[in-house]
């Protein structure tokens, strides 16, 4: 089993197909930084479906059993359930799932899913369609996010919901959110983290996932709801029930970190790994992928990042923060 130095597997892979989105979430892609004139990749520096499999083939051969396609909105990239079929017929791949905003489900969820894509994870982050147009950048209203997930489980596909809760900016809803979406699908919460370099993070901004729990149990709080077991090693969620059974996550990076079990590996859609979503570099896998490598050659080199990896940023977040910050790769770049 190949480990990093901290005895941690590589079980995940999450590959960027796109840097664009069709939002301008003010925690991962705000207006004012990715306005009209932003210059997105050409399509020539972004992998080909050709690469992105023969990447993706050396991962699984070190371990990987997970993968997860992500952007920006990979449902943006052409083709895609062309890439999913791909990457279905590799043998030894066991899941394989996709993060979305779900704006386009409607329109590809079924070929998704005929392609092999197995769940997507949908953000969506209020109910309330002047709180969402504003956090979303761009003024799109929430119900499209609901008819996506609609879509994607009328495709058969498994689903789950994430909600990025911020202070004083959607966690009064949060209860309403719980209560309406709670019989679609599990949801999960997840505490607002200094991704990148211009989302304006703060630890005032940060809602514990404690307190979380407690407003999603009305008046019973926290005791409305009962641990469940994570059922794998490196599960990010920490996961409770109701009385009735519905599920809701709870990622808590700031105030309980969980670097010492992540197994993921990060590809952007140029081609750099990266070890961590807080990264501040990567490795160019693109460049000896162009240049001839051959596939023992990319092998040996994901191996020898991996087997060097010491990276645990949200362990070490509050040294980092005192010392001074430092720039890091932007989410739209390696998804979430």
């Amino acid at each position: 089993m190949l480990t990093d130095q901290l005895g941690r597997p590589l079980r995940d892979l999450r590959i960027s197909v796109t840097d664009r989105c069709n939002l301008r979430c003010t925690y991962c892609m705000p207006a004012e930084v990715f306005g009209a004139d932003y210059a997105f990749l050409p399509r020539a520096e972004l992998l080909s479906f050709e690469e992105i499999e023969r990447l993706a083939r050396a991962f699984v051969e070190l371990g990987v059993r997970k993968l997860r396609l992500t952007g920006g909105e990979p449902t943006l990239r052409r083709d895609l359930p062309d890439l999913v079929a791909r990457l279905a017929r590799i043998g030894g791949v066991q899941d394989i799932a996709m993060t979305t905003n779900g704006l386009l489900l409607p329109r590809f969820a079924a070929d998704l899913k005929a392609a092999g894509l197995d769940r997507v994870t949908v953000s969506i982050d209020s109910l309330d369609p002047e709180i969402f147009g504003r956090m979303n950048g761009l003024g799109q209203h929430p119900q499209k996010v609901v008819d996506g997930i609609e879509a994607a489980l009328a495709a058969g596909l498994g689903v789950k919901i994430n909600t990025v809760v911020q202070r004083g900016v959607n966690d009064d809803g949060l209860r309403e959110l719980w209560l309406a979406l709670r019989d679609l699908a599990p949801l999960r919460f997840i505490e607002f983290m200094d991704v990148g370099n211009h989302n304006g993070w703060n630890l005032d901004s940060v809602v514990p996932s404690g307190e979380v729990l407690a407003r999603l149990g009305g008046e019973a709080g926290a005791a409305a709801f009962a641990p469940r077991a994570a059922s794998y090693r490196g599960e990010v969620a920490a996961r409770h029930v109701d009385a009735a059974g519905h599920e809701v996550g709870l990622i808590s990076s700031v105030t309980a970190p969980f670097c010492g079990d992540c197994s993921r590996a990060r590809l952007s859609a140029v081609g750099v790994l990266y070890t961590c979503l807080f990264a501040g570099s990567g490795t160019d896998l693109r460049a000896p992928l162009r240049a001839g490598a051959t596939d023992a050659e990319l092998r040996e080199q994901v191996a020898g990042v991996w087997a060097a990896r010491r990276d645990r940023y949200s362990e070490e977040r509050g040294e980092i923060t005192r010392a001074g910050t430092r720039a890091k790769v932007e989410m739209s770049h390696i998804g979430g």
